[in-house]
């Protein structure tokens, strides 16, 4: 079973969003990694998997290392009365930055300037 998998069942069993930390203390020995450090394997596999899925990831992110399934991600937010998981305005109807001004050219220098260290001729 996958680390994701073991994770699914862990969320769905509790019902509210959990820490990474909590999810690796309840997962316990069903984890199949061997790994010294478990929390980093699976707070690896939840990030990956919601970057590379996007909407269509089985979990979310709730805050800041606090996760949950998203088909209980709707009911969770709706009993606290918070907004939706996603910014209130999308990320294309931002304004959008000016690029920054080129930095002015460096002054040459000048034959006079240079001390030395040419060609004699």
């Amino acid at each position: 079973m996958s680390t994701l998998a073991v994770v699914e069942e862990i969320l769905r069993e509790t019902a509210v969003p959990m820490s990474v930390r909590e999810i690796v203390e309840r997962a316990g020995v069903r984890l199949p990694s061997k790994s010294k450090t478990p929390d980093t394997v699976v707070a690896r596999d939840l990030s990956m998997d919601i970057k590379k899925k996007g909407d269509t990831s089985l979990f979310v992110r709730t805050s800041p290392g606090r996760y949950t399934l998203r088909t209980l991600a709707g009911s969770i937010l709706a009993a606290d009365g918070a907004a939706a998981l996603r910014p209130a305005t999308p990320m294309s109807a931002l304004p959008q930055r000016k690029p920054a001004a080129a930095a002015p050219p460096l002054p040459r220098a000048r034959d006079s300037d240079v001390q030395g260290g040419g060609f004699a001729g």
